[in-house]
């Protein structure tokens, strides 16, 4: 038995790898979204100065109230450290 004939462009009712051009169709789409995810992906981590606004709008959120203000135990522990650094230099230089 002979093969049957291709058509014209190769398309209709032909198989390759046991796959119709429909299935073949939809895994090449397949890929190409899966491809344009990767890239997006791989954008998004290469975007330092998005990253970076984003990590500063993280911890601003983190250091302030929702008034805006700033956190009274961050002002406490910035008290206690300038206090601290005050005292360290007193100390250094009594000695």
């Amino acid at each position: 038995m002979s093969p049957e004939p291709t058509p014209p462009g190769g398309r209709a009712g032909s198989h390759v790898n046991g796959s119709s051009p429909d299935a073949i169709e939809a895994d090449i789409e397949r890929q190409r979204d899966e491809l344009a995810a990767t890239v997006s992906a791989l954008h998004d981590r290469l975007d330092v100065k998005a990253r970076a606004k984003d990590k500063a709008a993280e911890l601003r959120d983190r250091a302030t109230t929702e008034t805006g203000k700033p956190r009274p135990e961050l002002i406490a522990v910035g008290i206690a450290t300038a206090a601290g650094l005050v005292g360290l230099v007193v100390w250094r230089r009594r000695r």
